[in-house]
């Protein structure tokens, strides 16, 4: 079973930036915006690392890091800050894994159109 990833973005607290991937470029610049605001805050908020990346299914992930020596890093708010955005964002998650899920893994569209 394959492993493999791709990133989406990244933020994070210790450099103090955002990343998204040269392969998201054709998303409308709102959605950008939108990610870099919610992956940002969750950093300012909690500390380390922040990644969301798709898995082979298109399912889109979060991981969360943190360096070794940061003390100041909350975990128990990590947990709760992710399922806050994942119920708070839950339509912008959504879409970005049917996109993923069309143009990247090339998965019929009208599937996803059936489910709604």
């Amino acid at each position: 079973m394959s492993l493999e990833k791709i990133v989406l973005c990244v933020s994070s607290a210790y450099d103090r930036k955002f990343y998204i991937s040269e392969k998201f470029t054709g998303l409308p610049q709102a959605i950008k915006d939108e990610l870099q605001i919610m992956c940002v805050m969750y950093t300012e908020e909690v500390g380390g690392e922040l990644t969301l990346a798709f898995d082979e299914e298109g399912e889109l992930l979060f991981h969360v890091s943190c360096d070794e020596e940061d003390l100041l890093f909350d975990e128990i708010g990590s947990v709760l800050k992710i399922k806050d955005m994942q119920n708070k964002k839950k339509e912008l998650l959504e879409s970005l894994e049917m996109y993923y899920k069309v143009f990247y893994l090339k998965q019929d569209a009208s599937a996803f159109l059936d489910e709604e």
